[in-house]
């Protein structure tokens, strides 16, 4: 005999917060930002569908990743109360931190491969270091240690 459909069961904050492994006021914090919602019982509590489970997973990847807030919620939007993230929503998000991350990766390498060449010029001509003057931008302004003659930016 089949179940009749009805409202999605709810979760209390603490329900979310122990099946996810986040805090309860990272949970407020990302509802504060927008990233996913809630609604409110009689008793003023907040109530979650079983669905911001999967959404918080992302998340909590997402940023391990180095994806900012921001870029989450712009690439995925705010979490729809009851809403499942679909298949090709999820395709379209993972292309693009793809991208993100890739870009990443990249800089990363390069400032690897370079960091000895910086160190071992001492930062004192700074005619030709990858990290704080990439193609020598600040040879147009005047030779030899720029940066530590500027004026503090305090």
């Amino acid at each position: 005999m089949d179940k009749p459909a009805g409202p999605p069961r709810e979760l209390s904050v603490g329900e979310v917060s122990q099946r996810s492994g986040v805090a309860v006021s990272a949970i407020h914090f990302y509802e504060s930002k927008g990233l996913i919602i809630s609604k409110r019982n009689n008793g003023n509590q907040r109530r979650y569908t079983p669905s911001v489970l999967r959404y918080l997973a992302i998340v909590k990847v997402a940023q391990r990743a180095g994806i900012p807030l921001d870029e989450i919620k712009e690439t995925l939007g705010s979490y729809e109360y009851g809403v499942k993230i679909s298949l090709e929503h999820w395709k379209q998000a993972s292309s693009r931190w793809s991208e993100i991350l890739n870009s990443r990766i990249e800089t990363l390498r390069r400032l690897r491969d370079e960091l000895d060449g910086c160190i071992g010029c001492g930062c004192l001509s700074l005619d030709d270091c990858p990290l704080k003057n990439p193609d020598d931008v600040l040879g147009d302004d005047a030779s030899g240690p720029v940066l530590l003659e500027r004026p503090s930016e305090d």
